[in-house]
């Protein structure tokens, strides 16, 4: 039986990734960075519509716009790794330290206007929904 080793250092979108194989094992090294379609949208007051059992719209303060994508699971510890990104939008996977996980694709409508589409499994049951999602305001101060 034959080893299978590998050696690749590739650069895209400004990221390196470096994998290094032996065994039939990768590592990869990426970067930590924003994604492009996020980094045009600020923290603060966010509306969004379209949640499940929320017959209303909900007013969130997001500190970090990258939350808006693990909705879900917000308030929860995810590790999240980033798919796609382009300027217009991002695709996301996440896994949640409670088991939970899932995958948001983020569209950028305007730098203040927001379409997700979310789908995953949370709290042991899926979940697949589009939500819209409109900066509002700055978060109130304590």
């Amino acid at each position: 039986m034959k080893d299978f080793h590998a050696n690749a250092t590739v650069m895209r979108d400004g990221r390196l990734i470096a994998g290094l194989g032996a065994g039939g094992a990768a590592l990869l090294l990426l970067a930590a960075a924003q994604p492009s379609a996020l980094n045009q949208i600020s923290p603060g007051l966010w509306e969004i519509q379209g949640l499940p059992h929320s017959g209303a719209s909900v007013r969130k303060c997001v500190p970090d716009t990258a939350l808006l994508a693990r909705v879900e699971h917000s308030g929860q510890a995810c590790k999240q790794i980033v798919i796609s990104d382009s300027e217009a939008s991002t695709v996301i996977e996440y896994t949640c330290s409670n088991g939970g996980f899932g995958r948001s694709k983020v569209t950028l409508l305007t730098p203040r206007s927001l379409r997700i589409e979310t789908q995953g499994i949370s709290a042991n049951y899926p979940f697949n929904y589009v939500i819209q999602a409109r900066r509002v305001g700055e978060c109130a101060a304590h």
